[in-house]
């Protein structure tokens, strides 16, 4: 009866009018719900890796990591096989989501028992569905017969989201063909996160995606903006055509004609044959211009020129040929600014900047923080050969308040440099490997919470009257005033950082202040 209440259930998941990964967010409730586990993931199949779809009681950055699979034996096991796998408490193999389990008493804990199914759609294998308890036990045969007929519904849920999106696809007159379930939206072994910030880009990329019209990607370090140049090829018309990578900053400039256009034999010494160049590579799909604000105006001149007729010459001919090549160029520099200063060309900078899109910075991106620390947390684990690697609490909150400058890569190289420092002090391999926010070292991110402390600390003092009790909204109005104080010195009075170092939203940070009599 008990296994009929959760087909019922699963069912009525089913038929809810619902977005394909809301509708699969709810399965995976349900499920862990009945089997009364701690965790329960959907993950897909890409290549030669599995990423979560849907997933309920892991820790956050737990969804932006990618298991490859032949580094994941359980993950492979349940790959491999049409019925339900379980994993005996006492199995030598690790299991993938270890430490990373919301509900564990101390975030160190292994997974005491595991189970799952793949999933296939149409035939094919589709990915694999995963169930993990803290408590030994927790699966038996029954579950496990239990797990095999829910996981026809699953399965159906899946299939429904995908025909779903194929209509969707359809209707905006998508060509890419296939429309792969996913829960950002993009291309999730590239661009990672769900935050409004970069929806928002990953939206306007779809629409313009479908024209030739120049892109200019704007951005500061570090944003990732050869990733979006990337995705937007994979989403045009071009896309089964070649995508050529140019980095403007890299080429010297006696040689930057000759790369972008290609030169004769004996335009200039060395050149023992003709050559042809990047625009000549990418004809008929698109190139990719890096920091396009480095290029010499010499260059700049012929690039306006392949801009409005679609022509190029080569160093050393007096004669010019067609390609037809979509631009789509990028730069942390202001243009505007160097226009002024003589350095970029007015004309060529309204020629590129047909359709200019922003890409924000990762503070404004802080609800992606944690996907995109798990998403390198993994790549570091097998880079390093660790069994499982995970943030502290802490740790997590250091990154959330950080501002990073350098972005998403100034991310990456924080998580890689502080994986390698948990090894030096000791750390084992075989272990699960806690980084700590002091590994981190992100400055000023230490000092602040040890400041925090002091202050909450000093304040509770200073609210003991003489009979020693204490008077609580007293100390809990003078600990919030101080602390908000403290976290705007620290911000050098801007609100919005105050309210992301208190973990606040910006909103209720200006009502509290008010109440507070700080505004």
């Amino acid at each position: 009866m008990h296994d009929v209440t959760l087909l019922e259930t699963l069912i009525a998941d089913l038929v809810t009018d619902l977005p394909a990964v809301i509708r699969l967010e709810k399965v995976v409730k349900t499920l862990r719900t009945h089997f009364h586990c701690g965790a329960v993931v959907i993950l897909k199949h890409d290549q030669d890796m599995l990423r979560p779809i849907a997933s309920v009681g892991l820790a956050r950055e737990a969804l932006g990591r990618r298991f490859l699979v032949s580094q994941h034996p359980r993950l492979a096991c349940i790959l491999g096989s049409r019925e339900t796998v379980r994993f005996e408490p006492d199995s030598p193999l690790a299991d993938p989501y270890d430490g990373l389990i919301e509900d564990s008493p101390d975030g160190h804990l292994a997974v005491h028992d595991c189970m799952g199914i793949s999933l296939h759609i149409e035939g094919k294998i589709w990915g694999v569905l995963t169930l993990d308890a803290l408590t030994p036990g927790t699966f038996d045969e029954q579950t496990m017969q239990a797990l095999q007929r829910a996981s026809l519904l699953v399965e159906a849920a899946i299939r429904m989201g995908l025909i779903e999106q194929n209509i969707r696809a359809l209707r905006n007159n998508r060509r890419d063909g296939e429309y792969s379930l996913t829960s950002n939206g993009a291309d999730a072994q590239d661009i990672i996160g769900h935050s409004a910030a970069l929806m928002t880009v990953l939206q306007e990329l779809e629409v313009v995606a479908g024209s030739d019209l120049p892109v200019l990607l704007l951005g500061e370090t570090g944003v990732g903006k050869e990733l979006f140049a990337r995705h937007l090829h994979r989403l045009s018309s071009r896309n089964k055509q070649p995508l050529v990578y140019v980095n403007c900053a890299a080429l010297p400039e006696t040689l930057a004609e000759s790369e972008l256009f290609g030169h004769t034999r004996g335009a200039y010494s060395g050149a023992t044959h003709e050559r042809a160049g990047r625009f000549d590579s990418a004809d008929g799909g698109t190139i990719f211009l890096d920091e396009v604000g480095e290029l010499p105006l010499s260059i700049q001149a012929k690039l306006l020129r392949v801009l409005q007729n679609g022509e190029i010459q080569r160093l050393g001919s007096d004669k010019s040929h067609q390609v037809n090549v979509r631009i789509v160029a990028a730069t942390n520099r202001d243009l505007k600014q160097q226009i002024k200063n003589g350095d970029f060309r007015a004309d060529l900078y309204h020629r590129l900047s047909v359709y200019p899109l922003p890409i924000p910075p990762l503070r404004d991106r802080d609800v992606d923080i944690a996907v995109l620390a798990g998403h390198f947390l993994e790549l570091n684990r097998a880079r390093l050969g660790v069994r499982a690697l995970r943030l502290s609490p802490a740790a997590e909150q250091a990154l959330r308040s950080y501002d990073w400058p350098g972005n998403v890569r100034e991310l990456e190289h924080t998580i890689s440099r502080a994986a390698i420092k948990a090894l030096s002090l000791g750390a084992r391999r075989d272990d699960i490997v806690s980084i700590d926010a002091n590994l981190l070292d992100l400055p000023g991110v230490a000092a602040d919470a040890q400041a925090m402390q002091q202050v909450a600390g000093s304040v509770v003092n200073s609210s003991l009257n003489d009979s020693g009790s204490l008077n609580l909204k007293h100390a809990v109005q003078t600990v919030q005033r101080e602390l908000i104080q403290k976290a705007l010195e620290q911000s050098d009075y801007k609100w919005t950082q105050a309210a992301r170092i208190l973990d606040l939203d910006p909103s209720n940070l200006h009502k509290l202040a008010s109440r507070l009599g700080l505004k």
